[in-house]
């Protein structure tokens, strides 16, 4: 009824752990444009400190 194939359990490890890597590779991607918005579209500050 049930089959224990543990090289099929090795070669899903593998491809679980390339998709957990794409989707880390991903929020980083965000993350990094989010930041760089925000200091290209962050209010500039004069030289007395106002905005």
């Amino acid at each position: 009824m049930f089959n224990f194939d543990p090289n099929l359990v090795l070669a899903c490890l593998g491809i679980m752990v390339k998709g957990m890597v794409g989707i880390f590779i991903v929020i980083l991607v965000i993350w990094a444009l989010v930041a760089i918005l925000n200091r290209v579209t962050a209010p500039k500050k004069d030289g007395n400190g106002n905005n």
